[in-house]
């Protein structure tokens, strides 16, 4: 009896665990950056469009014009940031689902300056971006450093 125990206790443990994919950081990464902030992504939480505007993103938080036609190709985003106090840096950070791999999306470095309120949020700033590969991404937007939210999209082409 007990080794029938001890046997199903072994194939519950064995079937339940999950396959452990570690996080690839690039070597420029900014150091602020923690492996932890991709841990707790939530892919569930997609990016969904904003009702009357063509911004895609998670309402009254951040949102992006642009991103609601998402390609491999270059493109021209302007992100918008709810509740932020002060103008400082944007930092954004993708994180592709299937490889783990996390990637610079803006093209001219990993972040950059914002401006003032623009389209009824508190700060915007434009940008050019190149999304490296096809799937599902987390796009985390960090504001002076510190992660402001998480935005999950999907690029096809």
């Amino acid at each position: 009896m007990k080794l029938l125990l001890l046997i199903c206790l072994l194939l519950l443990v064995v079937g339940c665990t999950e396959k452990e994919t570690s996080i690839v950081l690039s070597e420029d990464v900014p150091e602020f950056v923690k492996e932890s902030d991709f841990t707790s992504i939530d892919w569930e939480q997609k990016a969904v469009e904003f009702e009357n505007s063509n911004m895609v993103g998670n309402e009254n938080k951040s949102g992006i014009i642009g991103a609601n036609m998402p390609s491999l190709n270059g493109q021209k985003w302007m992100w918008h940031l709810w509740g932020v106090e002060a103008l400082g840096s944007l930092t954004v950070v993708g994180l592709h689902r299937e490889t783990n791999e996390v990637h610079q999306i803006l093209t001219t470095g990993w972040s950059l300056q914002l401006g003032g309120k623009n389209n009824g949020a508190d700060a915007h700033a434009p940008s050019s971006v190149k999304i490296p590969k096809e799937g599902e991404w987390a796009i985390l937007l960090y504001v002076d450093k510190h992660l402001f939210d998480t935005l999950v999209i999907e690029i096809d082409e």
